[in-house]
């Protein structure tokens, strides 16, 4: 059994980190942090876990820690990158689940997260966690850096047609809309059923954070700078994303077979008939991503519609994917529930 520690288990990411490796069949949770919970035994928190996880949260540790396999960071932005060089030193591989090493451009990182990253130096070794683009390269890393929820969505649903040449690149528009898990556990009276429920509100319309990691992907994936306009949006749910993908055609192109070619061979990605709307209740609580795609009107506008679950193939089921590419393990392990419903 490979031991796992986690970083900071007491948010929506860290809880559902746990959830998904307590019946993991080849790892074993043997260490998390929480300076504000120190002592407190997991399952207190989070009776779900009853019977499952029988260990207490603990002071950040080195020493357990560094006899980890590999430790996830479930932190706000920032932490992750102050503690990851002395357990890369120790021979301990990590998994980042916030956005200390995304961005590879260290001046855009310090600009849209407001500090000065502490170790740039590691930023160009850490590999970008999408297993649909980067699975090789995730297998032999030993500092992989999470994507976050919005870019998982909006970049598996582009990619087929970028890497196609299928779309102009220079007026991309990315419509999505999260529940209300995605601002994460920590009290903040915006996020109250009394001021959520029953609405629906776009927000960080001028500049999301989000927005330079997406931009990256896609023009990676182009080979070549892409025009992106990207319109968050708060859904009065809990879980899900919705991403509505625009592109306009260049020539014609077989939408659905260039899709399902594409994702054929990929364990998390499903390709729906055409015709398709995905719903992001058949994604709650499970790793997939169900996409749609459409031409309206045989027109030039493309739209591609993707659905995740914010918290497991947008944050924890990636992660634990990545955890399996890393340890060798088979990369569907642990993450074969079905979907909640209703």
């Amino acid at each position: 059994m490979k031991k796992i520690g986690i970083v900071g288990g007491t948010g929506y990411t860290g809880v559902e980190l746990l959830r998904l490796l307590a019946t993991h069949p080849d790892v074993e949770v043997t260490v998390i942090t929480s300076r504000s919970e120190a002592g407190t035994p997991v399952a207190d928190m989070y009776p779900n876990l009853r019977g499952h996880i029988d260990i207490a949260f603990i002071e950040p540790n080195a020493e357990l820690l560094g006899a980890c396999d590999l430790v996830f960071f479930a932190t706000p932005n920032g932490t992750a990158m102050k503690l990851v060089p002395e357990l890369l030193e120790a021979g301990v591989k990590v998994i980042d689940l916030a956005a200390d090493f995304r961005i590879k451009e260290i001046s855009v990182w310090e600009q849209w997260y407001g500090m000065e990253h502490a170790c740039p130096n590691l930023v160009a070794e850490a590999v970008y966690g999408l297993p649909e683009i980067n699975c090789d390269a995730i297998k032999g890393a030993r500092l992989v850096a999470n994507p976050g929820c919005y870019p998982t969505a909006a970049t598996l649903g582009f990619l087929p047609l970028l890497e196609a040449n299928a779309i102009e690149t220079d007026g991309l528009v990315a419509d999505c809309k999260s529940g209300v898990s995605g601002a994460g556990r920590g009290a903040n009276a915006a996020m109250l059923m009394g001021e959520v429920g029953e609405s629906f509100k776009a927000y960080g319309v001028l500049g999301h954070r989000h927005l330079p990691e997406i931009r990256q992907n896609l023009s990676e994936i182009a080979s070549e700078p892409v025009g992106l306009t990207f319109v968050p949006h708060l859904l009065p749910m809990i879980r899900g994303i919705h991403a509505t993908l625009y592109a306009e055609a260049v020539g014609e192109t077989d939408l659905q077979q260039l899709f399902e070619q594409r994702y054929a061979d990929e364990p998390f990605v499903d390709v729906l008939p055409a015709g398709a709307h995905p719903e992001t209740r058949s994604v709650r609580g499970v790793n997939h991503c169900r996409i749609a795609v459409h031409q309206p009107q045989d027109g030039d506008m493309i739209v591609v519609l993707s659905v995740i679950d914010n918290l497991v193939k947008g944050a924890a089921g990636q992660a634990v994917q990545n955890m399996n590419l890393m340890l060798g393990l088979d990369e569907a392990a642990g993450l074969n529930s079905v979907a909640l419903l209703p």
